[in-house]
């Protein structure tokens, strides 16, 4: 019979502390057509994403200022105004994530996020650093969800089961990928509906 799920895993961005560029950017770009470029051509997710992948916030601004220098202070500000990104916990979120702690629930989290912001996130939040026992970051794995890897790292340095574990994640392919590394897995869209399917697995938040 396969064991019944004991513990939870938690992705970070928008499930626990809210990430939007477009929240900087708004400010710094009012029209929305010139910012919209601005994101899907210059300061781009897959641009990001390779500082989530480890490459560090000064060789990224560096290399992508070289390009288009007419725009240096508008790159620069991805990084020195990330936190303008950032504008605070996901309602309900942290709450649920407190319940569970409280309950003795062993929780875990698998983020994308560079080494360099979530050291300031920590920070800013310290549930970050207090509730989990262990955190797998991308950027020092060099690895990014839906990578099956980052998920199996998880699991093999923590001595976990897949199948004791639940995955909570805002984007379905990175649920998806958890699924296809043997976890239980749900897409996170509010607290409310976190709530009810934590309950599902048996957990009372």
């Amino acid at each position: 019979m396969p064991k019944s799920v004991d513990t939870v895993v938690f992705d970070i961005g928008n499930v626990l502390i809210e990430w939007d560029p477009e929240n900087l950017y708004s400010k710094l770009i009012p029209d929305p057509d010139e910012r919209h470029r601005f994101l899907n051509e210059i300061c781009t997710m897959d641009w990001n994403l390779q500082q989530d992948l480890g490459r560090s916030w000064e060789e990224a601004v560096g290399e992508l200022t070289a390009i288009y220098p007419e725009h240096k202070d508008l790159i620069a500000a991805y990084s020195d105004r990330w936190h303008e990104m950032v504008p605070g916990e996901v309602p309900g979120s942290v709450a649920i994530l407190e319940a569970l702690k409280t309950a003795d629930v062993p929780l875990y989290a698998i983020t994308n996020f560079s080494s360099e912001k979530f050291t300031e996130a920590k920070a800013r939040f310290p549930f970050l650093a207090s509730s989990f026992r262990d955190t797998v970051v991308s950027a020092e794995e060099r690895l990014l969800k839906p990578d099956r890897r980052i998920f199996e790292a998880l699991l093999t340095r923590n001595n976990l089961e897949a199948s004791a574990c639940v995955f909570i994640d805002d984007s379905l392919k990175n649920v998806e990928g958890a699924r296809d590394a043997g976890l239980e897995a749900v897409h996170f869209t509010g607290a409310d509906k976190l709530r009810a399917d934590l309950a599902e697995f048996g957990f009372r938040v």
